[in-house]
């Protein structure tokens, strides 16, 4: 099998190239990280000192950021669902979508985790609470954009979505999203109900005692 993944079930960019590997059924070896298995770690710190997951590995070839894994993907491995459409303009949508998922529901998100994880006299209260407010911001966004949409960058599932749906799950535990933002609340239900999401989801599930700010039942 020429396809490795170092990744962790539990974290949000490692389901983010997961559900790109299980919409097109791609086969891979899931090298997976974790305290208990030391060789797939000291394997990934060759490979990538940063030591940050998802990494991919093709005959040897690593593929790093999920992003650029998912690009790789339909470019050598591709499968039935295509994620980034051929159309120019209309990948230029999927890829700026993917970008506002990134770093206005995900970076913020993770501030907020990270900083639960700190001891009190090293806390930021100013940054998570601009985290917080960053995350309103996004999710008033997002609902005015989904009001007209089944996807994120419209009517089919893309490269977008496959960020989207950690995200937007991870984020709702975080910072709960209002009832007000329907919108959003219901793309993040659609998501769960995604096969390739909802495997990914599964798959972490026995890792939930993990989330720092204590992981709620509701999903």
């Amino acid at each position: 099998m020429s396809l490795k993944l170092y990744a962790h079930p539990f974290s949000s960019y490692c389901q983010k190239a997961l559900i790109t590997l299980y919409e097109n059924a791609t086969p891979f070896e899931w090298r997976a990280l974790s305290p208990d298995t030391p060789d797939a770690m000291r394997e990934l710190t060759e490979i990538w000192p940063m030591r940050r997951f998802p990494v991919l590995v093709d005959d040897g070839r690593p593929v790093i950021e999920a992003t650029v894994i998912i690009e790789y993907l339909q470019l050598f491995h591709p499968g039935p669902v295509r994620l980034i459409p051929e159309d120019p303009r209309a990948a230029l949508e999927v890829r700026f979508m993917d970008r506002f998922f990134d770093n206005y529901l995900s970076t913020p998100q993770q501030k907020i985790v990270f900083d639960a994880m700190r001891i009190d006299d090293q806390c930021d209260t100013r940054g998570v609470a601009d985290a917080r407010a960053m995350l309103d911001t996004s999710y008033t966004w997002l609902d005015h954009v989904m009001a007209s949409r089944e996807w994120a960058a419209g009517d089919t599932f893309s490269l977008a979505d496959c960020g989207a749906a950690p995200f937007l799950f991870y984020a709702d535990w975080t910072h709960r999203i209002s009832e007000a933002f329907a919108h959003v609340i219901a793309d993040r239900r659609r998501l769960l109900a995604r096969p390739s999401f909802a495997r990914a989801v599964e798959e972490a599930r026995p890792y939930r005692k993990l989330f720092p700010l204590g992981a709620p039942d509701r999903d």
